[in-house]
């Protein structure tokens, strides 16, 4: 198994970075290895190596136990002390005298002996007790509308247990490659001892009209050729309704004009954009009226659009 990345080094920042500039990175690393945009074998890959990095290091509570325990945050138990994990997952040649042999997980060496004793004390050395549940993981593909406004959800879930039935809340604003945890949803523990945790992994599909980049939205907006001539102010669907779009006059296709706090909702700060990117559509049957009219403009207009200014 390939060894998984520091998130810090994926993002490109240093361990003490600011909010601002994690989501910064983040940012500039969204556009560049997007699918939609970069066609690279790897950019995919990349791209939700990126997602995965920023969903950690932008929530502080799951930063604080990154920084405490590495990749294996998610499968520490609570309450067991960084230094004492740290200790556990050195590798030494043998056995503890007298206690456990060690024990590997997921190609990581862990002295469980350890990491006991240092919860309960001389007890916890003499026998394991009650162990955890195992966290799950599942992937959950969302529309883009469904994970702007937030979605509840029935999920089957499969494990040694056999298989259940789920009902998941998605909160509003979910990105693609998000993490959301539910907590007691996982694996049944053993001799008592609580579940483990159910991790859903959110996939947006894509969709026809909107793009999603990060928190933010792009999506293409028509313009009839005297819209984008004159300016004013049209109307735009977007996943949280209907919008006013201020057009400037003598708006070219192409053009991106941007409604800020428009894009996806978000829950532990300020919201993304959406991003209207303007496309000239002509009539494809004129009338009589519109040929005449557009002649007459022909023959009055000094306007070359193949002239290089």
């Amino acid at each position: 198994m390939a060894e998984r990345r520091d998130f810090y080094e994926v993002l490109g920042v240093r361990r003490d970075a600011t909010a601002e500039e994690i989501q910064r990175e983040y940012r500039r690393l969204a556009r560049t290895y997007h699918p939609d945009f970069n066609k690279d074998p790897d950019a995919e890959e990349r791209f939700k190596e990126v997602s995965e990095a920023y969903d950690v290091l932008s929530d502080p509570e799951l930063r604080k136990r990154y920084d405490a325990f590495g990749h294996d945050f998610r499968r520490v138990p609570e309450g067991v002390d960084a230094q004492a994990w740290a200790r556990a997952e050195t590798p030494r040649a043998g056995t503890r005298p007298g206690g456990a042999e060690r024990v590997w997980s997921e190609g990581a060496g862990i002295d469980f002996d350890e990491i006991f004793g240092s919860m309960f004390g001389a007890r916890g050395r003499q026998r394991w007790g009650p162990i955890q549940g195992a966290d799950q993981e599942v992937e959950l593909e969302l529309s883009v509308p469904d994970a702007y406004t937030g979605v509840r959800r029935w999920l089957t879930i499969g494990g040694p247990e056999g298989t259940r039935s789920v009902e998941v809340t998605i909160p509003p604003g979910v990105t693609d490659g998000q993490r959301i945890r539910l907590a007691g949803q996982g694996g049944q523990g053993t001799g008592g001892a609580a579940p483990g945790d159910l991790y859903l992994v959110v996939r947006l599909a894509r969709h026809p009209r909107y793009r999603v980049e990060g928190r933010d939205i792009y999506v293409e907006l028509p313009l009839a050729p005297w819209e984008a001539a004159l300016g004013g102010r049209v109307a735009l669907d977007t996943p949280g309704g209907e919008a006013k779009v201020g057009v400037p006059p003598g708006t070219s296709s192409g053009r991106r004009l941007r409604l800020r706090g428009r894009g996806m909702p978000g829950p532990r700060g300020r919201n993304g954009d959406l991003y209207a990117e303007v496309r000239i559509v002509v009539p494809s049957n004129l009338t009589e009226e519109e040929r005449r009219l557009f002649s007459e403009l022909a023959a009055t207009s000094t306007f070359d659009p193949r002239s290089r200014p």
